[in-house]
């Protein structure tokens, strides 16, 4: 079970695999005003930033559960990095359908609302794990501005323009599911360009290291490629935030 290749090679530098930055995700957990020993579920958790920075500097007990071999174990060192080893726990595995066995003060899906069909499957699922009174964080894109062509949302690599919504649209999407939007933190593009800019150095350097792997044409197609895309497109017209939720 992995996700596949291309992400592992691309994004194998990164230690948070969205638009937000450390300094973002600093400013979510004070938002959320966490209390020393929340226990917070985190699926589709990556290399476990949000989990272990929270885990230092609130004090939280963790769990997270990624389909990604080398993002699990990446994020099995950076707890053992910050002392946090004994508080946050991480496990590769399908975070498809997964319940935790404890309720917790926070279930989040930050990024990968896809493991239940969308964002209000993956409501849904989070709901299954929260006890009474905690929230849930959900990850998700939203237009900036409406795309004006369907080509151009293809280079915001989406299906369609309906893939997602604006803001005002996003945020009345919950209200219609039955939860309050009691939070946001919005990524900017900075925090687009942290993310998406970062994997150009580290595909220039694995095809260095790399000439003749099997992948090796893909991405080199995609180095030659994406920076101009991302600067027409994904900057231009695509958001993101994580959106905290009660229900009501």
């Amino acid at each position: 079970m992995d996700i596949p290749r291309i992400f592992n090679i691309t994004e194998s530098a990164h230690r948070i695999h969205n638009p937000f930055t450390p300094e973002k995700f600093a400013t979510l957990g004070a938002a959320l005003r966490l209390q020393s020993g929340t226990r917070v579920l985190d699926l589709g958790s990556g290399s476990g930033e949000m989990l272990c920075t929270w885990a230092r500097d609130h004090g939280i007990i963790g769990t997270g559960i990624d389909m990604s071999q080398l993002f699990s174990e990446q994020a099995e060192r950076r707890a053992v990095e910050l002392g946090v080893a004994d508080r946050v726990k991480f496990m590769h595995g399908d975070a498809a359908g997964y319940v935790s066995d404890e309720k917790v003060g926070v279930a989040a899906c930050v990024g990968a609302t896809w493991i239940a069909g969308g964002v209000a499957g993956t409501i849904k699922l989070l709901a299954q794990s929260l006890r009474t009174g905690g929230i849930i964080l959900i990850g998700e894109p939203f237009w900036r501005q409406l795309p004006p062509t369907e080509d151009v949302a293809k280079g915001c690599l989406a299906h369609s323009i309906t893939d997602f919504l604006m803001l005002p649209e996003l945020l009345a999407s919950f209200g219609r599911l039955g939860y309050d939007v009691v939070e946001m933190v919005l990524a900017d593009q900075n925090g687009w360009d942290r993310y998406e800019a970062a994997k150009w150095l580290t595909m220039r350097r694995w095809l260095e290291a790399n000439p003749d792997d099997e992948l090796a044409n893909e991405v080199r197609a995609q180095l030659t490629s994406e920076p101009e895309r991302y600067a027409a497109y994904t900057r231009e017209y695509l958001g993101w935030g994580v959106f905290a939720l009660m229900p009501r």
